[in-house]
């Protein structure tokens, strides 16, 4: 039987940088493949934690070597940049293996812009590190002359953090759902989408901002009235004392379950947390929806109800 499925990709998909994303894709567009072979409608999400600093840092040595010439690249625009360069290797990648199996889809990358809400209590309290840890002296320089707000992270160095607001509405919602029902493979809502917030009139404004992409690929499943949601992290199913004596892996949870170990602090915040908590999300939002938390290259037994985490009613 086949199914409606929204995958969100973490960054151990996609790499630390260009080299690195080359080799990743490939193997992604096979976990990806084996799921579109067996007759699944498949729309990608994906992170952008080390590409969207990276170009950060790109445009900040820019800035710095000429001021006159060139100006601070707004966060907003560089989501934009890494949504198209991620989006180019994976189509291509997802073509390639789609091609070498003899079947014949195309793919499209949606540049996604995602409406979030300029009240949200997230833009008080900017949580999220991007970019590259910096000396004490360079996180001064930018407090000063950008009025970023800085933080010291576990004797590292300093990062920049900003806001990480929930997401509201997919603003192309209508396009990625159109190519979808004519059977396209969609790579949408990268980086957790290009965070806009509505100004006078009909204008969108970039916020300076980074949504998480769990919860955006939620956002997106749920619109899209996804049969899955299906979150690839690092582990193969989520666990309730990790680390600990009793370390206990989890197969199926219910909602229910799910928001108990959350209120008691089991999962890690910025790590699983958002994981656990999208999924929650996804399965309360309709009926026959479930949610999978696992491996890349277990999704597909995951679907089988052979490994992983799944959430569900």
């Amino acid at each position: 039987m086949s199914h409606k499925i929204v995958i969100a990709l973490g960054g151990n998909a996609l790499g630390n940088n260009l080299p690195e994303q080359m080799i990743a894709v490939k193997k992604t567009a096979k976990a990806i493949v084996d799921l579109i072979e067996e007759g699944n409608e498949v729309v990608i999400a994906h992170g952008n934690g080390p590409q969207v600093g990276m170009l950060q840092n790109a445009m900040t040595l820019l800035t710095r070597s000429d001021p006159e010439k060139y100006i601070p690249c707004p966060l907003s625009v560089c989501v934009a940049m890494s949504q198209g360069y991620i989006g180019y290797d994976l189509q291509n990648a997802l073509r390639e293996e789609l091609l070498d199996r003899g079947i014949k889809k195309d793919c499209a990358t949606v540049l996604t812009q995602v409406e979030v809400d300029p009240s949200d209590p997230a833009f008080e309290n900017p949580t999220k590190p991007i970019g590259a840890f910096m000396t004490k002296e360079e996180a001064e320089h930018l407090i000063r002359e950008r009025d970023y707000q800085v933080v010291e992270d576990a004797g590292r160095g300093y990062r920049r953090v900003v806001a990480s607001p929930k997401p509201v509405a997919i603003v192309e919602i209508d396009t990625i759902r159109s190519l979808v029902e004519s059977d396209h493979i969609v790579v949408a809502c990268g980086g957790g989408g290009i965070p806009v917030f509505k100004t006078d009139g009909h204008h969108l404004k970039g916020a300076a901002a980074v949504i998480d992409k769990d919860f955006a690929a939620e956002r997106l499943a749920e619109q899209l009235e996804a049969d899955w949601l299906i979150i690839l992290t690092a582990v193969e199913k989520v666990a309730v004392h990790f680390g600990k004596p009793d370390e206990e892996w989890l197969s199926n949870l219910t909602p229910v379950k799910a928001r108990e170990y959350i209120e008691a602090g089991e999962f890690a915040p910025g790590s699983m947390l958002p994981k656990v908590e999208a999924a929650v999300r996804f399965a309360e939002s309709g009926e026959n929806r479930t949610a999978l938390i696992t491996l890349l290259e277990k999704a597909r037994d995951g679907i089988a109800g052979k490994t992983g985490t799944l959430i569900h009613l």
